[in-house]
């Protein structure tokens, strides 16, 4: 009652130097419902008469006046953060003032697709201009692929870190639920034949049996014979663009599995949930060899011979194709 009390005389103030309509208008804005989303733009440091003059050159607002009044009454003391901001154009100016002061800004999103190079990762963050700062690759397998949001300005690093934190969260969750079928004894392991079954296919579908086909191989000491391995140290991660050369298959640098079993040094990519999910829960076969098939999948076998037919056959395909 006593707050009532106090108003009265503001409130008597008011419509002596405004005047009813005046005072009545922004009453009406401030409580109204929503409509069009209009972005505007709050510098860093912008005061309260800036805030309503960008509120106006975005035609939310007509009489700058009226809205500064009525953020001293009713916004209280919380400064207005910048940033961008998506309001609605018949929204109240009450929630105007809200989301501003709440720092609700407009976020931005940034896709990284499954098996993303970290040196294209880098490059996809700095030709993104509404981020800034340098930016350094992320340890290769380090950052889990999957879409990002960000703020306007925000720094590219600190986007990176939330790719390396999501891919932290995402092995500690996974990793307890391998089963009895995975081969790799650490995350890390899981990791580096995640990049290599997520080069192998491009289909989801297969994932789980290329896992398999490697594990199995993996398991009696088999070499993997990928070819991605192969060309990331030429390349880091980016397409080779011509067949691998008969020097390249031949050198040893601790990623070329043509040359030795086991796992290669490292990572070769950025795997995905799927993936890494794959690695720890592989197929049940006995397939130790797959190739194309033509269309977009591949064929699998147990045995060499099998193997070869199928080779045969999709060479076959490619010469009736022009391919070869």
């Amino acid at each position: 009652m006593r707050t009532f009390r106090a108003l009265v005389p503001t409130f008597l103030l008011l419509l002596l130097v405004f005047g009813v309509p005046a005072f009545v208008a922004p009453w009406h804005g401030w409580f109204r419902s929503p409509g069009e989303l209009i972005e505007v733009e709050i510098p860093r440091g912008t005061s309260q008469a800036g805030v309503a003059a960008e509120l106006e050159k975005a035609g939310l607002i007509e009489s700058p006046r009226q809205f500064r009044l009525l953020a001293r009454l009713h916004a209280a003391d919380e400064p207005i953060q910048a940033g961008r901001y998506a309001l609605r154009r018949d929204d109240a100016w009450k929630r105007w003032i809200e989301a501003m002061q709440a720092g609700k800004v407009v976020r931005l999103t940034l896709t990284i697709p499954e098996g993303t190079p970290s040196i294209l990762i880098a490059e996809r963050l700095l030709a993104n201009t509404a981020l800034t700062g340098p930016v350094n690759p992320p340890a290769e397998g380090a950052a889990l692929p999957e879409t990002y949001d960000f703020a306007k300005g925000e720094a590219r690093s600190a986007v990176v870190d939330r790719m390396t934190a999501a891919m932290d969260r995402t092995l500690a969750e996974l990793w307890p639920r391998r089963t009895s079928d995975a081969v790799v004894k650490t995350p890390q392991e899981a990791l580096i034949l995640a990049s290599i079954v997520e080069k192998a296919t491009g289909k989801g579908e297969e994932r789980r049996m290329i896992a398999g086909v490697y594990s199995n191989r993996l398991r009696i000491g088999m070499k993997l014979d990928a070819d991605p391995t192969v060309i990331y140290p030429v390349t880091k991660g980016k397409p080779l663009g011509r067949r691998i050369l008969r020097s390249e298959l031949d050198t040893d640098n601790g990623y070329n599995t043509y040359l030795k079993p086991g796992l290669p040094a490292g990572p070769i990519a950025n795997p995905g949930r799927a993936s890494i999910e794959a690695v720890l829960d592989p197929a049940k076969t006995d397939a130790l060899y797959f190739v194309a098939d033509g269309s977009g999948g591949h064929v699998f076998a147990a045995t060499l011979a099998e193997h070869n037919t199928n080779v045969a056959r999709w060479y076959a395909l490619r010469r009736s194709r022009g391919e070869m």
